[in-house]
């Protein structure tokens, strides 16, 4: 049986204080995410940034614990990820599963390059960003072309799952688990996608309307509900699209509303974006304007989820 290597790619996080200003260097020298100045001038103006922001950022991971668990979540999935493609009915592959980041270790070139050593020649690519965008999806594949050209492998890219059934079913598990403990008495849910510079939607982005999908696919599911969008995590010196989560919780108290569902959208993990922006940050907006916020918690490791995974990788293994 011929192994086959998946890369589980997800963009990482600073697993304690110390590493958090490094991160934030390696997301700031992007172009991919946004452009700093003229191209050679962007890892200048991206070590003076995370310099600015190190404090900053440091105090915001402190109050989830000193660092982000995206790493021991994406370790984790990975391992269910490889168990259930383990007792699949593939008969004629066995499977690898590697985690793979894009701003801290482990980097996309050092595992792809260990992954060759140990024999592997074919590769699927499988990102944990569900909806594509050139800042996210695309910035991981263009380093992941680079490299299976250079090592001379093939790989097979999952560009988005936006509406695969079991993603979907998963998000409708978690989101109806905890319309529960409203008992009956909300009416509006809220999706909170991560932020994205207008420009990139200008230029033909597919990310808003990827989010779309999802959301459209919930909507057939559960009926009865206010359903609204916005953004959040936005930084940086450029118009990002709208409206802001903070703005939009402004906004829905100004409309009466008492009990909202947060959905983290476009996260299937729990980090600093679900654990600090919106655990305590938009939490305590909320219970200042009157509102009584609660939200599921991120995919992570959930059964449904994994399954959904591995369906993915499953079908994508003729190349």
């Amino acid at each position: 049986m011929e192994t086959i290597g998946v890369l589980l790619i997800n963009m990482g996080g600073p697993e304690n204080l110390e590493a958090v200003r490094p991160f934030l260097y390696n997301l700031f020298s992007d172009r991919f995410i946004i452009k700093l100045g003229p191209a050679f001038m962007q890892k200048p103006i991206a070590a003076m940034i995370a310099t600015l922001r190190c404090g900053k950022t440091m105090a915001m991971y402190s109050k989830i614990g000193g660092g982000s668990p995206i790493g021991k979540i994406t370790a984790l999935q990975a391992e269910k990820l490889e168990a259930a493609l383990a007792s699949s009915s593939d008969d004629k592959n066995a499977y690898k599963v590697f985690v793979v980041m894009r701003y801290t270790p482990p980097f996309i070139g050092e595992t792809l390059q260990k992954a060759v050593k140990s024999g592997i020649k074919r590769f699927i690519a499988l990102t944990l960003y569900p909806h594509e965008c050139l800042a996210t999806t695309g910035s991981a594949f263009e380093v992941l072309r680079t490299e299976v050209e250079r090592l001379g492998v093939s790989c097979k890219f999952i560009n988005s799952y936006a509406d695969n059934e079991l993603y979907i079913k998963a998000l409708v598990e978690n989101i109806n688990g905890k319309l529960l403990e409203f008992q009956g008495n909300c009416r509006d849910i809220l999706f909170s996608a991560h932020g994205l510079p207008q420009y990139f939607v200008d230029e033909g982005d597919p990310y808003v309307n990827e989010l779309t999908k999802t959301i459209e696919k919930i909507k057939e599911q559960i009926t009865g509900y206010n359903y609204h969008l916005s953004y959040q995590s936005r930084s940086g010196p450029v118009k990002w699209i709208e409206p802001a989560t903070e703005d939009k919780i402004r906004v829905l108290a100004d409309e009466g509303v008492k009990n909202l569902l947060i959905v983290p959208i476009s996260f299937v993990s729990d980090h600093i974006e679900t654990l600090y922006e919106i655990d305590i940050l938009y939490k305590d907006l909320a219970k200042e304007h009157g509102i009584t916020m609660l939200r599921p918690k991120a995919l992570n490791d959930g059964n449904v989820f994994i399954q959904a995974l591995a369906a993915l990788v499953l079908s994508n293994t003729h190349f």
